[in-house]
């Protein structure tokens, strides 16, 4: 081979290097970022399916005030029917053909815990999953991909568990609960905040899967408390709250703050006049936009009913879900402009756990989501809330709930 071949073929060689694209970051473009989400637009607990509309009204207001860094966000949500097994193949399927930049707000405690090791492996975000297990508080090491957005479930019960010792000390309290991470969380937590104050006189677990509660119920009332928390979904929420005033039984409900939402309450009010959701005592770390007396001039409940109005003019701004897939997408909006002008997974991973965010108009004042690498949980306080007439207000200061 001749010297002058040798110089050209190097030069090829060269150019072609100089010439190749770049290492592409999964998801992202010059002019989008794609983020994938799934959620139960079918099955059991399409409740929760509002959480995408809000999140996506965010999004595409983001969008029409110039995207971040110039990216239009891109959000492309599938159904899981609230089913794990689903929730798996249709995570498979926005991250090995669609190609996600991250995984945002899965709606299901057992829904992120089933895709969460895929997840990782992967090196894909699971950023600000709509769960509050404390798996997530211990587990970051093995998991370091994952991020919840809700308050923790573990540190919900202790703020029930405290405020019961401290103004009901000889309270009687029954527990119906779901069995599962969600559950056995605001159990355990009440238990550490009760601290031998009050007394559990009965726990009764129910499946996901059972059609009704009546045996779980009248076994609770067997046991004779004056004190009902309620640790379950929207649809189990609305049975035991029926269910207890079917049986003559009026104890002083407990709700999670998973099931809190307006549709929810006057279901059941409605069909107890009221017997069984007068005075019921929850958290909130929410503007309740649905009470317009109390937040209608706030700028961030006014915000919040100006996208939607243009974005999402079908869905209800009552809804719970809404609200709060909107404070979820704000979190992720802000996580995206601190991962930089060209995000990578990594970056956003880096963000996503060093966030000190002071400004989400969505949240109650006063809140905080703030994050750290060996600290998973954006929200760790809450208000406690009581229903009222028909209306949550809440009541007392912030209060802490970390777990």
């Amino acid at each position: 081979m001749t010297r002058a071949l040798v110089v050209l073929l190097a030069a090829l060689v060269l150019a072609a290097v100089a010439g190749a694209a770049p290492t592409e970051t999964p998801g992202v473009s010059s002019s989008t970022i794609l983020i994938g989400g799934t959620v139960p637009l079918s099955g059991p607990e399409t409740a929760y399916s509002v959480v995408a509309y809000g999140a996506e009204a965010y999004f595409k207001y983001v969008n029409d005030h110039g995207g971040v860094f110039g990216r239009k966000i891109e959000y492309r949500y599938l159904d899981d029917a609230y089913d794990p097994a689903q929730t798996v193949q249709q995570t498979r399927r926005l991250v090995e053909q669609d190609k996600v930049f991250a995984m945002f707000n899965q709606v299901g405690t057992e829904q992120t815990l089933a895709t969460r090791p895929y997840l990782n492996q992967h090196g894909v975000p699971q950023i600000f999953a709509g769960s509050g297990a404390e798996t997530f508080a211990h587990d970051y090491r093995q998991y370091p991909w994952t991020l919840p957005y809700l308050p923790s479930f573990y540190a919900e019960g202790k703020v029930y568990g405290r405020y019961i010792g401290r103004t009901a000390p000889r309270a009687r309290i029954a527990v119906l609960f779901e069995d599962s991470d969600f559950g056995k969380d605001l159990l355990a937590g009440l238990k550490a905040g009760l601290a031998g104050r009050a007394t559990i006189v009965r726990a009764v677990s129910y499946a996901v899967t059972e059609a009704t509660l009546g045996s779980e119920l009248a076994t609770l009332r067997a046991s004779g408390a004056d004190t009902l928390m309620v640790f379950a979904l929207p649809k189990q929420t609305i049975q035991a709250l029926v269910g207890a005033d079917k049986l003559g039984w009026h104890p002083h409900p407990y709700i999670a703050a998973v099931s809190i939402d307006p549709f929810v309450m006057n279901v059941a009010r409605s069909n107890t006049g009221g017997r069984a959701t007068e005075g019921a005592i929850s958290v909130t770390f929410l503007k309740d936009a649905s009470n317009l007396r109390r937040w209608g001039k706030d700028p961030g409940v006014k915000l919040y009913y100006s996208i939607l109005k243009r974005y999402a003019p079908s869905s209800d701004p009552k809804a719970v879900a809404n609200i709060y897939g909107m404070a979820a997408a704000f979190t992720l909006v802000d996580a995206l402009k601190h991962a930089g002008r060209n995000p990578t997974r990594a970056s956003l991973l880096k963000s996503a756990t060093s966030l000190n965010e002071t400004n989400n108009p969505f949240l109650l004042p006063g809140m905080v989501a703030k994050t750290s690498p060996t600290d998973r949980f954006a929200l760790e306080q809450v208000q406690l809330y009581r229903y009222t007439r028909g209306v949550w207000q809440v009541f007392g200061p912030l209060v802490a709930a970390k777990g």
